[in-house]
C-alpha cells in the first residue's frame, strides 16, 4: 500500500468526505443518517468542528482521501468540555490496510495534548472491525444501549466506549482550542509526512 500521511482536513476535501461516507449512510446502520450528506453540508460540518476539534484526513502520495477521524462535543453544558466523542470512517475499498489504526493515533495524541479528558467512542452492534480497532487503541467497553435507533428495517443497539487521555484531580486548565493548537511548532511530526500537515 502507498505511503499514508494525516493532516487537518481542508474545505476542499468535503467533497472527498462526503465520498467516503456516502456508502455508510446508505447501506449500513454504522450510521443512523439516513441521507447521505452532500459536499456542502460536509464542509460547513467540518468548518464547526475545526475550530475547537481534530478533525483529520488519511491520504496516499497520489493525494487521494483514504478515510477521515474527528472529535465532537460530547454534551452541551459547560462541565463536560474536558470530555469529547470519537468517529473514523474508512474508505471501503482501504478497510483494513491501518488507515483506521494511523488516524486514530494521530487524533488521540492530538486529544491529549489539548487538555481532554476522556474520549468516548459509540459503535453501532454488531461491528467487529470497530470494536477491534477501538479497543487496540486502548478503549475499553463501559455498556450498552438496547434498541436505541431504528433503520434498514431492525432495531439497533450501540455499545460505547471510553478512553482516558488523562489522570489527575482538578485539570489545570480548559482544553487548548484545536485551531491554536494547530499553529503549535514541530506538530508536523505527527502528520507522517515530515511537514506540519495539521
Amino acid at each position: 500500500m502507498d505511503e499514508i500521511s494525516v493532516r487537518a482536513a481542508k474545505h476542499e476535501d468535503a467533497a472527498s468526505v462526503a465520498r467516503v461516507y456516502a456508502p455508510y449512510v446508505r447501506d449500513t446502520v454504522v450510521t443512523f443518517e439516513v441521507e447521505p450528506p452532500d459536499a456542502p453540508t460536509m464542509a460547513r460540518r467540518m468548518a464547526d468542528t475545526l475550530a475547537m476539534y481534530p478533525w483529520l484526513v488519511a491520504e496516499n502520495a497520489a493525494g487521494e482521501i483514504l478515510g477521515y477521524a474527528y472529535a465532537g462535543r460530547h454534551r452541551e453544558r459547560p462541565a463536560y468540555r474536558w470530555t469529547i466523542d470519537t468517529t473514523v470512517y474508512i474508505d471501503t475499498a482501504h478497510r483494513r490496510a491501518g488507515v483506521g489504526t494511523k488516524l486514530y493515533r494521530s487524533l488521540l495524541e492530538i486529544l491529549r495534548r489539548q487538555g481532554f479528558r476522556s474520549a468516548f467512542a459509540e459503535i453501532v452492534l454488531p461491528n467487529a472491525g470497530s470494536v477491534g480497532l477501538h479497543e487496540r487503541m486502548g478503549f475499553s467497553k463501559i455498556g450498552i444501549h438496547h434498541d436505541i435507533g431504528f433503520k434498514l428495517g431492525s432495531w439497533c443497539d450501540i455499545g460505547y466506549w471510553r478512553l482516558g487521555l488523562a489522570s489527575g484531580t482538578a485539570p489545570q486548565s480548559d482544553p487548548t482550542p484545536f485551531s491554536v493548537f494547530r499553529e503549535s511548532p514541530g506538530l508536523g511530526e505527527m502528520s507522517g509526512s515530515g511537514d506540519n500537515g495539521f
